[in-house]
């Protein structure tokens, strides 16, 4: 059974700091590309960031560059981002998404985690 499960989020004030993290379990996860995407209320679903298989390669949306970090552990089979610099507008729900390096069309996606940065 694969999972992709997100943890992590919460509330935090303007100017903060959350890790996200998302473990996964029943994929070979390091043939998978990674990302993570966020949902704001009323809003469509966004990439955040994207990191490649071994961790050379990221990018990142330009409202998060300089502020938010991916990285990937593949030993321990988990997803992270490190985001610091917080703003209201990072509230949302952020989801992890893997796809499949040369079999682009599996895909999974986590169960999201709510960000709520507020004072």
């Amino acid at each position: 059974q694969v999972q992709l499960v997100e943890s992590g989020g919460g509330l935090v004030q303007p100017g903060g700091s959350l890790r996200l993290s998302c473990a996964a379990s029943g994929i070979p996860f390091s043939l998978y590309v990674m990302g993570w995407y966020r949902q704001a209320p009323g809003k469509q679903r966004e990439l955040v960031a994207t990191i490649t298989r071994g961790g050379g390669v990221t990018d990142y949306a330009d409202s998060v560059k300089g502020r938010f970090t991916i990285s990937r552990d593949n030993a321990e089979n988990t997803l992270y981002l490190q985001m610091n610099s917080l703003k209201p507008e990072d509230t949302g729900i952020y989801y992890c998404k893997g796809t499949h390096s040369t079999r682009r069309s599996i895909i999974y996606w986590g169960q999201g985690t709510q960000v709520t940065v507020s004072s």
